[in-house]
């Protein structure tokens, strides 16, 4: 499979996810910059107003999928954070550095979550 078809294939298999949710795309953008690199930049409205913006920065390495940078932040209609996965290098005593989770009060260490898991999270909490 070319480093392009391995990028398609992510990008329809997140699409499919998006179109099973209760929300709608006030945005969605697939960018392919070169068969190797692309980002994704979606923002979904929930039913009841909560809001999921997703944004990743892709590169296929050696056939494998890989992202570079992360951002799946969640927040409530009201703008009260739920939850914010993101590789942002600024908590370098968490073991999982540079990955981690934002939560109302805190920050945790976590690995960098698959972006379907997160769908289903934001579905569960964002309702």
């Amino acid at each position: 499979m070319s480093p392009h078809d391995s990028i398609e294939r992510y990008f329809s298999t997140v699409e499919a996810a998006v179109s099973r949710l209760p929300a709608y795309a006030e945005n969605y953008s697939e960018e392919i910059l070169t068969p190797e690199r692309a980002n994704l930049r979606i923002r979904l409205r929930f039913d009841n107003g909560a809001l999921l913006e997703i944004n990743e920065a892709l590169v296929v390495a050696n056939g494998t999928l890989t992202t570079l940078g992360y951002r799946y932040h969640l927040q409530q209609a009201n703008n009260e954070l739920i939850f914010r996965y993101d590789n942002t290098p600024h908590f370098p005593d968490l073991p999982s550095f540079p990955n981690h989770k934002h939560l109302r009060d805190s920050v945790v260490a976590t690995s960098k979550p698959d972006l379907l898991d997160v769908l289903k999270e934001a579905q569960a909490k964002g309702l």
